[in-house]
Formats: C-alpha cells, sequence, structure tokens
C-alpha cells in the first residue's frame, strides 16, 4: 500500500452526530500517522498490475478530527485484513491520498473535485453528514464511486446509484432505541431535547421511525441556553411515557441527566440515548447505570473475526478501537471488492460489484443491499457498568440486522 497526504487550508465547522455525550476531538496532526503515511512495509506490485488510486477524503483535523482518525484507522486496520498483511491487492497497484476535508463542507467539495482533476474515480469517507451529502452530489456529477464513512444521515441511502456508506444511517440507530420496548406499537415515545437544528432533527427522526411503526411520539424542547431543568424533569414524569428518547450535547450534559435522576424519571420510564465514542463513556456521571444505551459499535460488541482482526492492529499500532473504526474497515473491505471484481477502473462494473455483496465484517456479515446502497447490519443495546471507578460499556444483546434494516429508499 502506498500512502501520499493533502492538507486543507478552510476554516472547519462543527457538526452534531449522534445523540450522545460530549466527546472530546483530539487534534491530530496531518503530517504524521493521522494524514495515511507509511503503515509499514508492503511487497511490491508486479510490473503488469493495474494501477489505482483511491481518494481518502475525511476530517484529519478540525472538530470532526476523532471521528476521522477512528475512520482512517479502521480502514488502514482493514486493508491490512484484506491484503494478508501485505498491503497489496493481487493484480493491482493501490495508492491512497488521504485529504482532509477539515469539517468544512466547501473544503470537501473543493478537494473532491481536486481528486477528480486528477483522474481518482474511487473516493471515501467524511465522517460530517453535511458533508457527505454534498459528495453525493458531486460523485453523480462526476459520475466517479463514493463511499462515505461515518456520516449518518438518512439523505445518503438511494441518492444516486454511485453513493455507498460503509456506516449505519440515523434510521438504524433510532430504530434500536424502539427495541429496548418490546413491542413499539401504541406506545408513548417522548423526545427530550435541545430546542435546535439538533434536537429537532431527532424529533422528525424518531417521529418518522418510531411513530411510522405505531409509536405515539411527542417532545419536550429546552432552550440551549437553559441550566434548570427540574421543571423539565417534572413534565416528562407526568407526561407517563413508555420511553423517553434523549437527545442531548454540550456543557449543560451533566446538569440534565442529574435533574432527571433527582427527579425519579429513570425509575418512571425507560430511558434511552446513543451511546458515542470512548472519550464520551465517563460523560454520565450517576446517571450512566441508569441509562439504556443504542449503540453503533464498542470494542468487543462484535466478537467476529474480522474484529479480532481489526483490535489486534490497532493494538499493534498503540491506538484502540472506537466506534467509528468498522466504519473504516467495512470501507477498506468494500474498496477492494471493487476494484477485485470490478476491475479498478470502470466505474458501473465496480458499483455492479458492490452492489448485493454480503461482506463478512466487524459486526457480523453486512449486505451492501442492492436496491438503494443502505449497509443493512445489526446494531447493540449496551449498558454503562462501574468497573473500578472507571465505566465501561456491556453488550445487553444484538440486535438483528433485519429488526433495524431501513426501508427501501424511495418505495
Amino acid at each position: 500500500m502506498r500512502t501520499t497526504s493533502t492538507l486543507a487550508v478552510a476554516a472547519a465547522a462543527a457538526l452534531a452526530l449522534t445523540a450522545c455525550a460530549p466527546s472530546s476531538s483530539p487534534t491530530t496532526d496531518p503530517t504524521t500517522g493521522a494524514a495515511g503515511t507509511e503503515t509499514g512495509a508492503a511487497e511490491q506490485p508486479a510490473a503488469d498490475a493495474v494501477e489505482v488510486t483511491v481518494g481518502m477524503l475525511t476530517s484529519l483535523t478540525g472538530p470532526l478530527a476523532a471521528y476521522g482518525a477512528a475512520f482512517q484507522h479502521g480502514f488502514e486496520a482493514g486493508w491490512d485484513h484484506v491484503t494478508d498483511g501485505s498491503g497489496q491487492l493481487d493484480g493491482f497497484d493501490v495508492t491512497f491520498q488521504w485529504v482532509d476535508d477539515q469539517g468544512n463542507p466547501d473544503t470537501g467539495v473543493t478537494q473532491f473535485k481536486d481528486l477528480v482533476g486528477k483522474g481518482v474515480n474511487i473516493i471515501a469517507g467524511s465522517a460530517s453528514s453535511g458533508i457527505a451529502a454534498q459528495l453525493a452530489e458531486q460523485a453523480a456529477q462526476n459520475e466517479v464511486l463514493y463511499i462515505s464513512g461515518p456520516a449518518a444521515t438518512d439523505a445518503l441511502t438511494g441518492v444516486n446509484e454511485f453513493t455507498f456508506r460503509s456506516g449505519r444511517q440515523t434510521f438504524q440507530d433510532v430504530a434500536t432505541a424502539g427495541t429496548f420496548l418490546d413491542d413499539i406499537s401504541g406506545k408513548k415515545v417522548t423526545v427530550f431535547a435541545q430546542d435546535n437544528a439538533f434536537g429537532q432533527g431527532n424529533v422528525a427522526g424518531v417521529t418518522a421511525v418510531l411513530g411510522g411503526a405505531g409509536a405515539d411520539v411527542s417532545s419536550i424542547l429546552v432552550a440551549e441556553d437553559a441550566t434548570e431543568f427540574t421543571p423539565f424533569a417534572t413534565r416528562i414524569i407526568n407526561e407517563k411515557p413508555d420511553l423517553v428518547f434523549v437527545a442531548w450535547a454540550g456543557a449543560t450534559t451533566g446538569a440534565m441527566w442529574e435533574a432527571l435522576g433527582q427527579q425519579g424519571v429513570f425509575d418512571a420510564t425507560t430511558v434511552v440515548t446513543g451511546l458515542g465514542d470512548v472519550a464520551s463513556y465517563q460523560a454520565y456521571g450517576e446517571a450512566s447505570e441508569n441509562l439504556n444505551f443504542l449503540n453503533h459499535y464498542f470494542a468487543g460488541a462484535g466478537g467476529t473475526d474480522a474484529e479480532k482482526a481489526m483490535v489486534e492492529y490497532l493494538e499493534g499500532k498503540g491506538q484502540q478501537a472506537d466506534l467509528f473504526s468498522p466504519d473504516g474497515f467495512l470501507a477498506a473491505q468494500m474498496v477492494a471488492h471493487a476494484i477485485s471484481e470490478g476491475g479498478g477502473q470502470d466505474v458501473k462494473e465496480m458499483i455492479a460489484a458492490l452492489e448485493g455483496a454480503k461482506i463478512d465484517s466487524v459486526k457480523g456479515t453486512v449486505e451492501i443491499r442492492a436496491e438503494d446502497h443502505a449497509v443493512i447490519q445489526p446494531m447493540y443495546q449496551v449498558k454503562l457498568v462501574n468497573d473500578g471507578g472507571t465505566y465501561k460499556p456491556e453488550l445487553i444483546d444484538t440486535v438483528d440486522a433485519a429488526a433495524v434494516a431501513p426501508p427501501v429508499a424511495g418505495q
């Protein structure tokens, strides 16, 4: 495997991704391993190997750098896995060019166009839903294969024939929340969130997914500058919901959870939120052991050979498996499959190779649904347990992929 890096120069823009506690985004140095420098010695490709350049476009710096790093490290582990440690794909000379979008949509589009201008016809990455949506448009306009990474927006599924994804989507997050009740139909669900785009988006998502499954969905939205949450906790209890879906981020998270605990919300109903990356595990305070978490991934959840390979590779590099590591690993498997089965040159042939593919990956066997390119994959129910003063995730149940599969887009 040969890698190069390009650093963008535009300002970054923050974008919330999931309903989870605040997490730190450590600065990533794009001039070192995080920017895709050599990951180890690799065998030299054969002289007649087909040359293929893959653009890897994600956040290596900026507010989403931690997500971009998890995706990149997972990708490198995945490429090592599919090439049996050689770094070389039989019959092909594959070069990866890592590019930093800095979490900025305009930068992402500019970098995408630059890669296309250099003749790149396979591009993967993006941790930001806002960026990924614009890159999907560029993929269709330029007729190149685009595989999005951690970006969760449902809008990517079925948007065009050139766009795929390697991560989960919002529908699967919300549907997993519904599995904490035996039957969601006829149940009362309250969305408790901040009154901003993030919170309103979660209300819309829960209304569409759980409301669409027969739940009675209402919402309690709180001003972003609120600091007293007791009245809202009391309101939750008075509404007597069967399930409370919490979507919250920012500095008031701890005070919010404390208020819910003090007012007895955890005793009165089932409270569900999203478990984010490793940096968020200690952020819930005394509420930690009272919460039910929907989860895309945490280290150890998969229990597969692919997960074992990924964890061993990452640990060998002094890294750890995190929320979006499987997205990078699967992206590497998808890139390898598209190139091997589609020849690496003709985009339409590579698209055909991916459509309907079933891949044994970190979370188990996932399917790239042919009709709209959704990734049909299992999800997880998780709780946090106190281990010597530190909270760590523990698996409650694996939610079957079919149980949380989104409807086919456009139908």
